[in-house]
C-alpha cells in the first residue's frame, strides 16, 4: 500500500476536470436544470478516474529505462547521453521522463514527453557540456506514465545511480591528432613548418623537389642516378618536453565557461598526445604557491593515461604563484635539457618583472616557452567605437592594458625567452605550432 501511494500522482487534467464538476454544481443553484448534468458529469468523471487507476496500477505490464553514458565525459565539449525506454503495455501510454542529472550541471527543468506505442522501444539522445573536472553522479530515471485519459499518473522510478568522471578534453585531443597527421592540417590552423638545416637524424635519400634545401644535395647519389638527389632527415626523437601549468589565482579567470586553468589542462593533454605520437617524451608539472603534481617525462604507451589521471584532479588555488619554488622544483625533477612549455598568465608588467630573473635562470638550462593569455574582452573594448567621454576613457584604458601584453612579449624576447600570447580559444593550435616550429628548427 505504501508503494502505491509513492507512485500515485494526480495530473493537471485531474484538477481541471474536478474544478469543472464543482463549478457545475455551483451553477446548478441558480440554474436547477444543470444539476442533472452535473450529476452525470460527476459519475462519468469518477468512473474514468477509477478506470485510469486500474489501467496503470493493476496491469502486470511494466516499463523499463536504461541510460548509457560514454565515459569519461570530456571537459568543455558536448557529450552525448543515450536513453532507451521499453514499454511492455499492450496499449499506448504517455510518458514524461525526468532524468536526475548531476548537480554540477544545475539543470532543474530537464524533462522529455513522448507517446509510446504498444510494446515499443524508444531511444532518446540528449547532450551535456561539463564545465568542471571531477566526479559527476547520475541518479534515478523517473517515468510518469498516464493512459489516454491523462487523469492519473503513475511514477516509475528506475534506480540507475552512476558515477562518471569528467576528464580534460579527450575529444579535442583526438581531433587535433587527426588534424596534425592528415593532409588537411594546414586548413585547420596547424602550420606545416619546413625543417631548416640538416642537423637532425638521417632518414633516406630522395629525389629533389622544389623547396628542398640545396645544402642537403647528395652529390654522389646525384652522379650515380643522373638526377638531383637530396638527403632527407627526420626530427630527433626521445627529446623531453614538459608542460608546466600554473594553478594560482591568475588562472581562475573564466572564458566561455572554462577557467584559464581548464583551457591550459585541455591543451596540455592535446600537446602531450602529439608529443608522444612524434616519438618524444612527455611530462607534466603543476605549481602555485608550491610545487604540485609531477609526471616525469616518458615515451611509453601508458604515459598519456598517467598524464590524464594527474590533470583530471588539478584545481585552481587562490594563492600567488611561487616561481622560486618552480625553479628549484624544475632543477630537481627535470634531468637534462628539455623543452618547457609554461602555461601561466601575467596581467601586468610588474608581475612579469618580478619573476623575470627566475624565468631567465630556467631558460639558461632549458628551452623555455612562456604561454600567457590575451584578454579578449579588453581587446574588444579597445577596438570599440566611442560615442561619449566615458567610452573614450574605457577605450583608452583598454588599449593601455592590451599594449602592455605586447610589451611583455617584447621583454621576454629581449632576454632570449620564447613566448606565445594567445586567445584561450586558439591555445591548442598555437601551442602545437610552436612545438612543431621548435622541432623543425632543431632548437632543442
Amino acid at each position: 500500500m505504501l508503494n502505491f501511494y509513492k507512485q500515485f500522482y494526480l495530473s493537471e487534467r485531474f484538477f481541471l476536470y474536478w474544478i469543472g464538476a464543482i463549478l457545475l454544481f455551483c451553477f446548478s443553484f441558480p440554474f436547477p436544470f444543470l444539476f442533472s448534468i452535473a450529476q452525470f458529469y460527476f459519475v462519468v468523471l469518477l468512473a474514468i478516474s477509477f478506470l485510469d487507476v486500474f489501467i496503470l496500477f493493476f496491469n502486470k505490464a511494466k516499463i523499463d529505462a536504461k541510460r548509457v553514458v560514454n565515459t569519461p565525459l570530456s571537459l568543455g565539449d558536448v557529450n552525448n547521453v543515450n536513453l532507451e525506454i521499453k514499454s511492455n503495455y499492450n496499449l499506448s501510454i504517455y510518458v514524461k521522463l525526468i532524468d536526475e542529472l548531476p548537480y554540477q550541471f544545475q539543470i532543474r527543468d530537464f524533462e522529455k514527453k513522448f507517446l509510446l506505442a504498444p510494446n515499443e522501444c524508444l531511444k532518446i539522445d540528449y547532450t551535456l557540456k561539463p564545465l568542471k573536472r571531477g566526479v559527476y553522479k547520475f541518479n534515478s530515471i523517473n517515468l510518469f506514465i498516464s493512459s489516454f485519459f491523462k487523469i492519473i499518473e503513475r511514477r516509475v522510478e528506475i534506480l540507475q545511480e552512476q558515477e562518471v568522471a569528467v576528464y580534460p578534453s579527450v575529444l579535442q585531443m583526438k581531433k587535433f591528432e587527426l588534424q596534425l597527421f592528415s593532409k588537411t592540417a594546414v586548413f585547420q590552423g596547424i602550420k606545416k613548418v619546413r625543417r631548416l638545416g640538416n642537423n637532425n637524424e638521417f632518414e633516406q635519400i630522395k629525389n629533389y623537389v622544389q623547396g628542398d634545401d640545396l645544402r642537403t644535395i647528395n652529390w654522389k647519389a646525384t652522379s650515380r642516378r643522373g638526377e638531383l638527389m637530396v638527403n632527407q632527415y627526420q626530427d630527433e626523437k626521445a627529446q623531453q618536453v614538459y608542460c608546466i601549468i600554473d594553478k594560482s589565482r591568475a588562472m581562475r579567470s573564466p572564458f566561455e565557461g572554462l577557467s584559464l586553468l581548464d583551457h591550459s589542462i585541455n591543451s596540455s593533454l592535446v600537446l602531450s598526445n602529439i608529443i608522444l605520437k612524434k616519438g618524444d617524451k612527455a611530462g607534466v608539472i603543476t605549481f602555485s604557491d608550491k610545487l604540485g603534481a609531477r609526471v616525469s617525462s616518458e615515451g611509453s604507451n601508458l604515459q598519456l593515461r598517467r598524464i590524464m589521471d594527474v590533470l583530471y584532479k588539478q584545481k585552481t588555488k587562490f594563492l600567488e604563484s611561487n616561481y622560486e619554488s618552480l625553479y628549484y622544483g624544475v632543477r630537481n625533477v627535470v634531468k637534462g635539457r628539455s623543452l618547457l612549455l609554461l602555461f601561466t598568465n601575467f596581467e601586468s608588467n610588474y608581475a612579469l618583472e618580478r619573476n623575470l630573473p627566475l624565468l631567465r635562470k630556467m631558460s639558461k638550462q632549458h628551452l623555455l616557452v612562456v604561454i600567457f593569455f590575451e584578454n579578449t574582452e579588453i581587446v574588444d573594448a579597445s577596438q570599440r567605437k566611442s560615442t561619449n567621454v566615458k567610452d573614450i576613457y574605457i577605450k583608452t584604458m583598454a588599449g593601455k592594458f592590451a599594449l602592455e601584453k605586447q610589451l611583455m612579449v617584447q621583454e621576454l624576447n629581449k632576454h632570449g625567452i620564447q613566448s606565445i600570447l594567445t586567445k584561450p580559444e586558439d591555445l591548442s593550435v598555437n601551442t602545437i605550432n610552436k612545438y612543431l616550429e621548435i622541432k623543425s628548427r632543431g632548437l632543442l
